[in-house]
């Protein structure tokens, strides 16, 4: 029987089928609960269940397996109470250059979540584009899909265009398209230091010229998101990269000016969740069904360039400012 959040902690007890919590009937492993809430992975979230990190109504919980109901359990890490999404939204941004991909930055630098400030939920932007590239980043509250967006497991395929200096040679190319060796570290290490430093090989990769020029433009598509792996990719044949640009993420593909967003339809909501290899959830959040024909990609990659970064920054505030007047960002859909 459910008993109601704050009762006698005495009245929990371990079950041998791992129930910890007061809840019966929708009882979930506290892992998964912990994903989907978005506080970490999975695999994280046993790490914090090992280490006594998490409470369940008041007793700590170190054992995997342990179950709890996400409703009616009152749920800690560092005891700080977790809280079950009563909706999942998903939203496309298009990043501007200068712009963390992150909820804040101890160098105070603009975060993407400033364009979320509206949205009463707890947002995170999925996967990584740094300060300095641009272009498709997914954001949500579902912690379970973006958990499984971003494991090195899944594979899913990511598509950018990147200005490089210079043209390259075919058989540089085709390294890149192989996979090459990379350094692991954030920084760049000089040409002497190079056999000492802890370095992984890229999977392949595709690679095809997008626009020519002295400095031309490439599509490429790869399936891990290593920190500023492009870079050091095109580094590692001495090309400096000018300029990167998402352009695809899985099943999206960018239709939107820098510093708009737009919330995903149901039908991109659930490609992305076989994109993820899981079971979609009943899509109960989605408030747009946009029904739209069916797109060339190479189209829409043509229009992302042509759309101009150079004011982003400068466009950016201002849609930010407009979004902090009362309206949410990158949409005129009302609620």
């Amino acid at each position: 029987m459910k008993q109601a959040r704050g009762a006698d902690e005495s009245a929990i007890a371990g079950t041998a089928d791992g129930k910890i919590g007061r809840g019966d009937s929708k009882a979930e492993r506290l892992q998964k609960i912990l994903a989907s809430a978005g506080v970490a992975s999975r695999r994280k979230a046993e790490e914090f269940i090992l280490q006594g990190r998490v409470q369940v109504n008041g007793q700590i919980v170190n054992q995997l397996g342990s179950k709890a109901d996400p409703v009616h359990d009152h749920i800690r890490v560092d005891g700080k109470l977790i809280h079950p999404a009563d909706e999942y939204r998903y939203y496309m941004l298009n990043k501007p250059k200068q712009f963390v991909t992150t909820a804040s930055d101890p160098q105070g630098r603009p975060t993407v979540m400033e364009f979320f400030s509206r949205i009463k939920l707890r947002m995170f932007p999925v996967g990584r584009l740094d300060y300095h590239s641009e272009g498709l980043l997914l954001v949500t509250n579902d912690g379970e899909l973006a958990n499984a967006l971003t494991r090195a497991a899944s594979h899913v395929p990511k598509t950018y265009l990147v200005k490089v200096s210079g043209v390259p040679s075919e058989d540089a190319l085709n390294a890149l398209r192989r996979g090459i060796s990379i350094p692991l570290g954030d920084s760049e290490s000089s040409p002497g230091h190079r056999g000492r430093e802890a370095r992984v090989r890229t999977a392949p990769a595709t690679v095809q010229l997008f626009r020519q020029g002295e400095n031309p433009w490439y599509e490429i598509t790869i399936t891990e998101g290593r920190n500023r792996q492009l870079r050091k990719m095109f580094e590692e044949i001495g090309h400096h990269v000018e300029k990167i640009r998402r352009v695809e993420y899985g099943p999206l593909v960018l239709d939107l000016p820098p510093g708009e967003s737009r919330e995903l339809t149901a039908h991109e909501v659930q490609a992305l969740y076989r994109a993820a290899k899981l079971s979609a959830p009943g899509i109960r959040s989605q408030r747009i069904e946009t029904k739209t024909s069916p797109r060339s990609r190479s189209g829409e990659h043509a229009k992302a360039l042509s759309t101009s970064s150079t004011d982003s920054a400068k466009g950016s505030t201002r849609k930010l400012a407009a979004s902090r007047k009362g309206r949410e960002p990158g949409t005129s859909h009302q609620r």
